[in-house]
């Protein structure tokens, strides 16, 4: 199972989680396929702190 099947599954009965995508190797297309298996939100490495940090602050996992 990929990070994207486990995606479809786990928000099948967990609607409200807040689940955002991470890749080392962001292809064309990749973003919209996550995002289309529930994904929230899809981040690329190398990743800054600031850019984490702000996704976390959006779906409201830290303050």
């Amino acid at each position: 199972m990929d990070g994207l099947e486990a995606t479809r599954e786990i928000k099948t009965f967990r609607k409200e989680l807040p689940v955002i995508a991470l890749t080392a190797f962001a292809m064309s297309g990749d973003e919209q396929r996550a995002l289309e298996a529930g994904c929230d939100d899809y981040l690329t490495k190398p990743l800054s702190r600031e850019e984490l940090i702000k996704k976390l602050k959006i779906f409201k996992m830290i303050e």
